[in-house]
């Protein structure tokens, strides 16, 4: 949210020591570019190649990342790995895999039960209600299995999977 806000504030300032410095119908034009993508921004706009569903905003990141990498990296980005509230997030999830890989890769979203087996939670602190697993998972295969992955198997559901592997990753992020 710090960064939200100190984004804001640059585009505001840029906004108003540039208007002095370009003819008047020019600044007007810039002034309100400018203004708009505060706007936008401060509405919690969906752009730079995130996609908006609901009242969040999805970003695909195809490079592979253990779980815990990726979850830092959706952090960086303003979010956490996608948690799913319903089956419509999740077709949505796999529609942005598809528009941007080509294919159902196995992807990496926020789900976790490393802190307690079989206690499933989302690393962004919603409620684990909706879940998409497999026949037979979660199960914790070899004891290790402590993340989730989606897109597994021909029917492309949910599997708990070692967290030290490397997948792409779905972020997710609030907006306004």
């Amino acid at each position: 949210m710090k960064t939200l806000t100190v984004f804001a504030l640059v585009c505001v300032m840029t906004a108003l020591t540039g208007a002095a410095a370009v003819p008047e119908e020019k600044a007007d034009k810039d002034q309100t570019a400018d203004v708009n993508l505060v706007k936008r921004w401060a509405r919690g706009g969906c752009y730079g190649g995130w996609s908006r569903f609901n009242d969040r905003c999805f970003f695909y990141d195809p490079r592979p990342m253990t779980w815990a990498k990726a979850e830092k990296n959706c952090e960086s980005l303003g979010g956490n790995l996608a948690s799913v509230r319903n089956i419509m997030e999740y077709h949505n999830l796999q529609r942005l895999i598809m528009t941007n890989s080509h294919a159902y890769k196995e992807t990496w979203i926020g789900g976790t039960d490393a802190q307690e087996e079989r206690q499933w939670f989302w690393s962004d602190g919603t409620p684990f209600h909706y879940s998409n697993w497999c026949r037979g998972e979660p199960n914790n295969h070899g004891g290790r299995q402590n993340c989730l992955q989606i897109n597994h198997g021909a029917h492309k559901c949910w599997d708990d999977y070692q967290c030290n592997f490397q997948k792409p990753s779905v972020c997710a992020k609030k907006t306004c």
